[in-house]
């Protein structure tokens, strides 16, 4: 991923990625804006352009609100939507996915922040009835543990 900064608070990147799964795998050029937008709330904005004009965007956006000078607790709001349906990958057009997280980190340094936390996550419209057809879940609840590594 190539990055480049724009402002103090923005940087612009271009990259790609692929995907491997779900058969059959899918090649992006992404397109990205990642920053701190007012208030502090981190932002990244990915335009994803794939083969046969198949376009999906993810929005991620997250805060860091400091309970005390260790503890600190991060709700998160991800969104997916793409334009077209792609039944191979059980992705449907349009708002696609919602994932809201939560999470308690302690920073032990700057450097070092062990955190629990809990995901809730739901697909909506043709995904939905894609997975759904296909007898798989569209709304999925988890519980995440981790460390935070900063350099």
């Amino acid at each position: 991923m190539y990055n480049r900064a724009v402002t103090p608070f923005w940087d612009l990147q271009l990259g790609f990625r692929f995907d491997a799964k779900p058969e059959p795998s899918r090649d992006w050029l992404v397109l990205g804006l990642q920053g701190v937008a007012p208030y502090f709330v981190e932002t990244e904005a990915s335009l994803f352009i794939g083969e046969a004009g198949q376009t999906g965007l993810r929005l991620n956006l997250e805060y860091e609100l400091l309970m005390t000078q260790r503890w600190v607790l991060v709700p998160e709001f991800e969104l997916n939507a793409h334009t077209r349906n792609d039944r191979q990958t059980h992705t449907g057009s349009g708002l696609s996915e919602l994932e809201l997280g939560l999470r308690l980190h302690y920073e032990i340094s700057r450097e070092v922040a062990p955190y629990v936390g809990v995901s809730w996550a739901k697909q909506y419209g043709n995904t939905a009835d894609f997975s759904r057809a296909a007898g798989e879940k569209t709304q999925d609840n988890a519980v995440v543990l981790g460390l935070k590594l900063t350099f």
